[in-house]
């Protein structure tokens, strides 16, 4: 299973989790059956809101799931029809948010709580 975490240094699984996905300077991939961990610089961080395409960033790989601080509407659409599914990070480190992750911990992103012009959603 391959998790990305938007990131806001490329320090592994020691960088602190970014509060929104799309503007996150990284992306921490991490494949928890193999322990590999892979940090891809965000080369579209400074879109106008709704216009982000990270997910180009992964066009070549299968995310199972993106923990993050929140996201908007078309970025949950567009995870899910993919098969990949979003669930609100709490701020910390990139090897917290996995730990809570795998102890059930941390809810699930939907269209209907997803953020709405980065207010209130994180």
């Amino acid at each position: 299973m391959t998790i990305c975490i938007p990131t806001t240094t490329n320090e592994g699984k020691a960088a602190p989790v970014h509060d929104h996905f799309g503007s996150a300077p990284f992306f921490t991939l991490c494949d928890i059956e193999t322990g590999k961990v892979e940090v891809i610089a965000n080369s579209d961080q400074g879109h106008a809101h709704g216009m982000c395409q990270p997910l180009s960033l992964f066009a070549d790989r299968h995310i199972d799931v993106v923990l993050c601080g929140g996201m908007g509407a078309r970025a949950v659409q567009k995870l899910n029809q993919g098969g990949t599914h979003a669930y609100r990070a709490v701020p910390g480190t990139v090897a917290a948010v996995l730990e809570q992750f795998a102890s059930n911990q941390l809810a699930e992103i939907t269209v209907d709580n997803a953020c709405s012009h980065h207010q209130g959603c994180h």
